[in-house]
């Protein structure tokens, strides 16, 4: 099966510095050789640090940025070949969700603008239905079609996001990539647009790329799991398999850090020391083996492989077979955020709505 998204050996520097004569003498490594694939109708979660190169992949993926080096492959399309018209054709099959509606809605645009400017754009709908069209998305992401005539400034920060959402449901895409898509709402605003998501995927068959700080939203949405350092991936698996048994050190200490609700339950942590390295001079062999309590003398000096096993779980890292088992570092099923979760199940009725606006979206788009 070939997959819908091949990201392969992607690399962007930024220039950091330059001399008096406009040399560069200075690079930010935000992304230094990652690759992937995305398969449709799946979602593979980006988690790591602030900082360590996942927007910046996001934006290189959709060609918002030109990579230094490496390829993008959209439906076996090189996207780096695309010509302005065809570039545009594209922009109807893959959107964005950016992380802050505050800064990714126009405040001289009314909500109406907003939603109909893509329709018109990529001629989604015919202008005598694209009112109709307007006003079914704003239900389909939980709003009043009156708000339509409303500006940004006018909404909260979650409502913000849902015009956002909308926005990127409106030209019918096959990949979405969601940039921290609910990191600023409450919980139980998050759980609504988590099963609107994951609705929205089954019966349109869309691929996600999430982008997240919250690895319990990501157990949550995510089928595979990339972890990312310092501009590369070191661990990516099947998200199940990931939480179950996480083998990079650095994977293990992402999720020993994850609060556990059970003030007297034993776990074990994963404490790393240190600080953590610059992207204007990453460390060489690992990027990791600055922090890493397993470090030994070839991870100083030799760059690991991201090396996949039967299972498709793989791993940048020397020691891999080494490791101690991570027992006690991976909270157990329910651990996760348990409030998130008693209200995704709890706002199921959530779905059952979201497939009727799905319904009536994808009639009015034909």
């Amino acid at each position: 099966m070939t997959a819908l998204l091949e990201v392969d050996g992607l690399v962007k520097h930024f220039v950091a510095a330059r001399s008096v004569f406009g040399r560069p003498t200075a690079h930010v490594k935000a992304v230094d050789g990652v690759s992937f694939t995305v398969e449709a109708g799946k979602t593979l979660a980006l988690v790591g640090e602030s900082g360590c190169g996942k927007s910046t992949v996001s934006r290189l993926v959709l060609r918002l940025i030109e990579p230094d080096a490496g390829s993008v492959r959209f439906e076996g399309r090189e996207l780096g070949a695309l010509n302005a018209e065809q570039l545009r054709a594209f922009r109807r099959d893959a959107q964005i969700i950016f992380q802050d509606p505050y800064a990714s809605l126009n405040p001289r645009m009314t909500v109406s603008q907003i939603l109909t400017e893509p329709l018109a754009l990529h001629d989604v709908v015919p202008s005598a239905q694209r009112r109709a069209r307007v006003e079914e998305l704003l239900r389909l992401v939980g709003l009043e079609p009156r708000f339509a005539r409303r500006y940004p400034h006018e909404f909260s920060g979650g409502q913000r996001q849902r015009i956002a959402i909308a926005r990127a449901l409106a030209v019918e895409p096959k990949l979405i990539i969601c940039d921290e898509p609910v990191s600023a709402l409450d919980v139980s605003i998050r759980s609504q647009i988590l099963n609107l998501l994951r609705d929205l995927q089954e019966r349109l068959k869309l691929a996600y790329i999430f982008v997240s700080h919250d690895l319990a939203v990501v157990k949550h949405i995510a089928d595979r799991v990339a972890v990312m350092n310092l501009g590369t991936i070191v661990e990516t698996a099947e998200a199940q398999a990931l939480f179950a048994a996480p083998r990079h050190p650095y994977s293990r200490a992402l999720l020993s850090a994850i609060p556990v609700p059970k003030p007297q339950g034993k776990r074990s942590r994963v404490v790393l020391e240190g600080e953590m390295p610059s992207a204007l001079n990453p460390p060489s062999g690992c990027r990791f083996h600055t922090r890493c309590p397993f470090v030994i003398a070839r991870c100083r000096t030799e760059v690991p492989q991201l090396l996949a096993d039967a299972n498709g779980h793989a791993t940048a890292c020397h020691r891999t077979a080494e490791l101690p088992s991570p027992e006690g570092i991976v909270p157990s099923d329910g651990a996760f955020s348990p409030v998130l979760e008693k209200l995704v199940a709890a706002f199921g009725a959530t779905e059952g709505a979201g497939r009727a606006g799905v319904g009536q979206v994808r009639q009015a788009g034909k």
